[in-house]
């Protein structure tokens, strides 16, 4: 596994950007599948105080030092910011869950200085890893894209 995954699933404090209103997004379901293999997630949204009954945070900055990477499934054109105000708040660990990168991300993610995960699921690395995600992982391995 490569390094930079490897520390990032091994901190257990990660910001979650990208959780619904509606609970019923992506970023929702990681934010419940990472409580699960032991995680403490963190929240952010912008504009309301909690989802599913769980504090949000208004912003990375909020967080800063409390938690050991970034989880970014946004749309593209949303994730320069959270790249900038990651960088801004000191949180160097980043990952991008696919869909969400872009050139522009790349681009600013070099001026700001950080070099995001992206390309992977998290839910392929993080453990322990089960369901689907384990197939997707021996999948991976075999074709050396692990």
């Amino acid at each position: 596994m490569n390094q930079a995954i490897n520390d990032f699933v091994s901190g257990k404090r990660i910001a979650i950007v990208g959780a619904s209103r509606s609970g019923k997004k992506f970023g929702n379901s990681v934010a419940t599948e990472l409580k699960v293999r032991g995680y403490q997630v963190f929240l952010v949204h912008p504009e309301v105080k909690e989802i599913g009954g769980e504090r949000t945070y208004p912003n990375l900055a909020a967080l800063a030092g409390q938690v050991d990477g970034v989880w970014v499934c946004v749309s593209p054109n949303k994730v320069a910011q959270t790249l900038r105000d990651a960088a801004a708040a000191g949180l160097q660990r980043v990952w991008l869950q696919m869909g969400a990168n872009s050139p522009e991300a790349q681009t600013v993610a070099r001026e700001v200085g950080l070099s995001p995960i992206s390309g992977k699921c998290i839910l392929m690395y993080a453990q322990p890893v089960g369901s689907i995600h384990a197939w997707h992982r021996a999948f991976a391995r075999i074709t050396g894209t692990l």
